[in-house]
């Protein structure tokens, strides 16, 4: 079991992103929604076992400067040191973005010297190089147990004073302190073009399942676009992606995705109403079945879909909020761009949860001045930056400006797993082999497969996985309440 509980923590992703319990969004997935700006792969087993080994976990470090505590522009104006910040957005450093963001820094405090390395593999490279602590100053937390956060990473302050001053500050906690900071927030919807459901004559948003096959079915009819681009082949746009939508968006219960999930008999039984997982996998199977997709899912392209959905080749696209600033800077046609709450509605109402990407982490080995340079540095690019708004993101600071606006859809959290059953998902994940909100691309590939070749009914897939989310249970000795 250890060995599996390992396996998945580096499968767990920015999301997310995901949004689960205590993990960050995958960008390749989340910007998914760890959030892309397109990710590696997660990370093979033996690299998981050297970066995330069964020890106890340290006892937090003393935090002497907190984030609170810091008054930007004004405090440690004279700290003199160099410190190094690793994270996933390559994008950001080859178009310049990082550059200009750590010159606005140093515009403020010149004295602290920020070196930034943008890693294409990040998922795997992060976690070996947290293993051998050499990696910096601050990075991007990846998948790593609750347990051991006060063993790698410095607390930014209790949960509740920095609940004070930014969202999900909860994300990465132990014993009630705060060790993760989002960069972004990423909300969950559907990315749409709006000339494109113009000329289809869809005049009102889809609400429910079938209303979105609908509109599909209408674009394809009176439009040359793709009504649904599946993203197939990138593959983490596929259970990257369509495993955010778990949880309060499907149920509209904020505790069902992390603390009833692994205790649930059932989870994706046919509800009978268009909710719950059962109909949020089965709009893309009924999508595919239907042929309201890509002509051969096999070849779509990540970085090529950008501009199609742009100029009105494509639809839809399954997408954290995170892709809303791509998909506008891909082409010259930005106010096309639209996004829209995910197509299920619970009781008359429709739910979209929002959580952090990738949080900054502060190296708890760095020295007391790069701790705090470190801090006045996160705290920083969260509060004057602008980065998180760049990005489109949902935001993190509580006191920023933010241009970020989603009508008409309740905005809600995943609540966290229960104190005690922090990793009890990662162990289900490892044991079902189904990997949600944790990499688990081929089951939702499996869909899609299924539905065009007719290889299986959709139903066959449901009663598959539940027969290994039951013997998980069995086998990790979880017992089932709902």
């Amino acid at each position: 079991m250890k060995r599996k509980k390992v396996i998945a923590l580096t499968l767990a992703a920015t999301m997310t992103f995901s949004l689960a319990a205590c993990g960050g969004s995958d960008e390749g997935a989340a910007e998914t929604p760890a959030a892309t700006t397109d990710e590696g792969e997660a990370a093979e087993a033996p690299a998981a076992e050297e970066a995330a080994p069964e020890t106890e976990a340290e006892a937090p470090a003393e935090a002497g400067v907190t984030y609170a505590s810091i008054n930007l522009g004004e405090d440690y104006k004279d700290l003199t040191t160099t410190i190094k910040f690793i994270h996933h957005k390559t994008d950001r450093e080859e178009d310049g973005t990082m550059a200009d963001l750590i010159s606005n820094f140093n515009a403020v405090y010149p004295n602290i010297t920020v070196e930034t390395e943008g890693i294409t593999d990040y998922q795997e490279d992060s976690l070996l190089r947290l293993s051998t602590g050499e990696w910096g100053d601050v990075m991007f937390i990846p998948a790593v147990d609750a347990a051991e956060l006060p063993t790698y990473f410095v607390p930014y302050g209790t949960v509740s004073e920095m609940s004070e001053l930014v969202n999900f500050a909860d994300q990465w906690k132990n014993a009630d302190m705060c060790y993760g900071v989002g960069y972004m927030g990423n909300a969950q919807g559907i990315l749409y073009n709006k000339k494109v459901f113009a000329d289809a004559g869809i005049t009102e948003l889809p609400k429910t399942p079938d209303e979105f096959i609908a509109a599909l079915q209408a674009i394809k009819d009176n439009t040359d676009a793709i009504p649904l681009y599946t993203n197939y082949a990138a593959g983490w746009t596929m259970g990257g992606q369509w495993d955010a939508y778990l949880g309060a968006i499907t149920t509209s219960d904020e505790t069902w995705l992390n603390q009833k999930f692994v205790h649930t008999a059932e989870p994706f039984k046919d509800n009978g109403d268009g909710t719950g997982a059962y109909a949020l996998y089965k709009i893309l199977y009924d999508a595919t079945a239907q042929g309201l997709i890509e002509d051969d899912y096999t070849t779509t392209d990540w970085e090529g879909c950008k501009p199609m959905i742009n100029n009105g080749e494509i639809g839809t696209m399954v997408l954290g909020s995170w892709a809303i600033a791509q998909m506008k800077a891909a082409g010259d046609h930005p106010d096309d761009i639209g996004y829209m709450p995910f197509p299920i509605t619970v009781n008359g109402k429709q739910y979209a949860t929002a959580g952090p990407d990738y949080c900054y982490g502060i190296n708890a080995k760095a020295s007391e001045d790069n701790k705090t340079a470190a801090m006045v540095f996160v705290k920083w690019m969260v509060e004057e930056s602008g980065w998180c708004d760049f990005e489109g993101g949902y935001p993190i600071s509580k006191t920023a400006p933010t241009s970020f606006v989603f009508d008409g859809v309740n905005v809600v959290n995943n609540i966290t797993a229960l104190e005690g059953e922090e990793d009890l998902m990662n162990e289900m994940n490892a044991e079902s082999e189904l990997s949600f909100n944790a990499g688990g691309d081929a089951k939702v590939q499996r869909i899609v497969e299924a539905a065009a070749t007719g290889a299986e009914t959709f139903d066959d897939i449901m009663a598959d996985w539940t027969a290994a989310w039951n013997a998980a249970q069995e086998e990790c000795g979880i017992e089932v309440l709902y």
